[in-house]
């Protein structure tokens, strides 16, 4: 992959080699620029929680940062949880296993990734997955 240029405006094609060197170095970049985009977002977060404890007048206001602050920091949970899948997704790039389902082998799809770039199973066995803990929940 070392090397790969992309044309501008490039997206992948169904008629290219399926994950070929032009294709992963497209999610590469998709998923580095996403990752920078939630590290500004947290970091914006921490900021405007610092700030916020900060101006603090009454209880009926610290009441409401505080709720604040909880959903922040769920958010900020959530950010965390997608950045380690977004780096398994570049370690996977890196072996050249990304695009396939871990389950199946099977390709996963341009249309997937390009939805779910962290995407590690095809539809249908995220559907069995899905289906499967919904039988077992229940009991």
């Amino acid at each position: 992959m070392a090397g790969v240029k992309l044309p501008k405006g490039y997206k992948p094609k169904k008629s290219e080699t399926y994950m070929s060197a032009k294709q992963l170095e497209y999610f590469r970049v998709k998923l580095l620029d996403w990752r920078q985009s939630l590290l500004e977002e947290s970091q914006q977060t921490i900021d405007q929680m610092r700030d916020a404890a900060r101006d603090v007048s009454d209880e009926a206001e610290r009441a409401s940062r505080e709720a604040e602050i909880t959903f922040e920091l769920r958010t900020r949970d959530r950010y965390r949880k997608l950045l380690s899948k977004i780096d398994q997704a570049l370690k996977r790039i890196e072996d050249e296993s990304y695009g396939f389902c871990d389950e199946t082998g099977e390709p996963i799809g341009l249309d997937r990734l390009e939805a779910r770039p962290i995407a590690t199973l095809t539809i249908e066995a995220q559907e069995r997955r899905e289906q499967l803990e919904r039988q077992y929940g229940d009991r």
